[in-house]
């Protein structure tokens, strides 16, 4: 029964330990992280960030809309968005806070 509970227990530690990872993404040799926000009565509208955008705006995008699809997915079912401030925007309009790239649109249902 002991080893039982241990077995369990080092599963859940592992389980743990790898859960850093599904929020970076990695570009160039370099990791970036992001992640987002939304409102729950509007979970279509979001906010995501992405950083650091000081080593590479394109790997501080990618994380950012890998947050936003994953989102996407997840509340809608589907990773079609319609975007504000999108990844499509030439890097000199993008909008940067504390080193992070901002993302802003809604998801939607096709």
């Amino acid at each position: 029964m002991k080893a039982g509970w241990l077995c369990a227990s080092v599963l859940c530690l592992l389980a743990a330990c790898g859960r850093g990872d599904l929020d970076t993404v990695t570009y160039d040799g370099a990791r970036f992280g992001g992640d987002l926000r939304s409102e729950r009565s509007d979970r279509a509208g979001f906010v995501a960030r992405g950083g650091p955008a000081s080593v590479s705006l394109e790997g501080a995008k990618q994380a950012a809309t890998y947050q936003v699809v994953q989102h996407c997915i997840a509340y809608l079912g589907s990773s079609d968005v319609t975007w504000i401030n999108g990844p499509d925007v030439p890097d000199d309009q993008l909008v940067i806070e504390d080193d992070r790239v901002v993302l802003t649109g809604r998801c939607f249902e096709p």
